[in-house]
């Protein structure tokens, strides 16, 4: 085994250890995401791309909606890039 490597990967920092920092942005990062979204909880009107077509939902359904649709596509982008 070289001095790069370890058993684990590098992904947690050994067995029972602490998760990587990475990981931990990223955690904090979607429970603030949600926070948000479920703190905006009014309804809202949305024009969809067909002219004169508009609909009516709660504002956390469409939040969690576009960021559902943007994680979708960042997990399709980082699994073709390799």
């Amino acid at each position: 085994m070289s001095a790069k490597t370890s058993e684990s990967g590098g992904k947690t920092g050994g067995k029972g250890g602490a998760p990587a920092p990475a990981r931990i942005t990223v955690l904090a990062l979607v429970v603030l995401v949600l926070i948000f979204i479920f703190e905006n909880t009014g309804a809202t009107r949305i024009r969809l791309l067909v002219p004169e077509v508009t609909v009516t939902v709660p504002l956390w359904t469409a939040l969690l909606a576009t960021g559902a649709i943007g994680a979708l596509c960042g997990a399709y982008a980082a699994k073709r890039r390799g």
